[in-house]
């Protein structure tokens, strides 16, 4: 039996990476997807990258939404990618609230790790971006190199440093592809 393969993966953050940052977005309809967000996921999908969206949402454990709500909104993040042609292949949230101290709210790397088991996914060559320095805590906790989308709302404090910092996701993915080595 031969030696099972392990595949690249590229973890994004939801809100603020892929979509616009509502506080505790709770209703379908706020729920908006970033200029050029399709376009660079679908040169994930391209590339032979596992699209994986790794996101805290503490407002169910909050009673700000169900979890069938946001399972609405993660329909509509779905259907608005594959109207563009593009896809994620998973979905892992952590619904905590902050003061639960479970494993997987980032910064802490429990999402990456449980999907990594999941998806067959090699870590060493795989990477996390988001806008937010729990985002980049997480992927460096799990081994992935990491970009930092950088959105007025994060002012770096430099406490935690990624391989990459960028305006947009877009030119993240860029950086990302530009930087892959290992199978796809």
């Amino acid at each position: 039996m031969g030696e099972i393969m392990r595949k690249k993966a590229v973890f994004l953050d939801r809100d603020g990476t892929i979509a616009r940052d509502v506080h505790f977005c709770c209703r379908v309809r706020d729920f908006e997807i970033l200029p050029d967000v399709p376009r660079a996921i679908k040169l994930l999908n391209r590339r032979g990258f596992k699209v994986v969206v790794v996101t805290n949402q503490s407002g169910v454990a909050r009673g700000y939404l169900s979890e069938e709500k946001l399972q609405q909104i993660h329909r509509r993040m779905r259907y608005e990618l594959a109207k563009n042609g593009a896809f994620v292949d998973a979905i892992y949230c952590c619904t905590h609230d902050p003061g639960d101290e479970c494993d997987c709210r980032k910064p802490k790397p429990g999402l990456l790790v449980k999907a990594t088991r999941d998806l067959g996914i090699d870590l060493s060559h795989s990477f996390m971006i988001g806008d937010g320095e729990r985002d980049i805590e997480a992927g460096k906790a799990a081994g992935c190199r990491t970009a930092l989308i950088n959105t007025n709302k994060n002012g770096h404090n430099h406490s935690v440093f990624p391989d990459c910092t960028a305006p947009d996701l877009l030119r993240a993915v860029r950086w990302v592809v530009d930087k892959a080595t290992g199978p796809v």
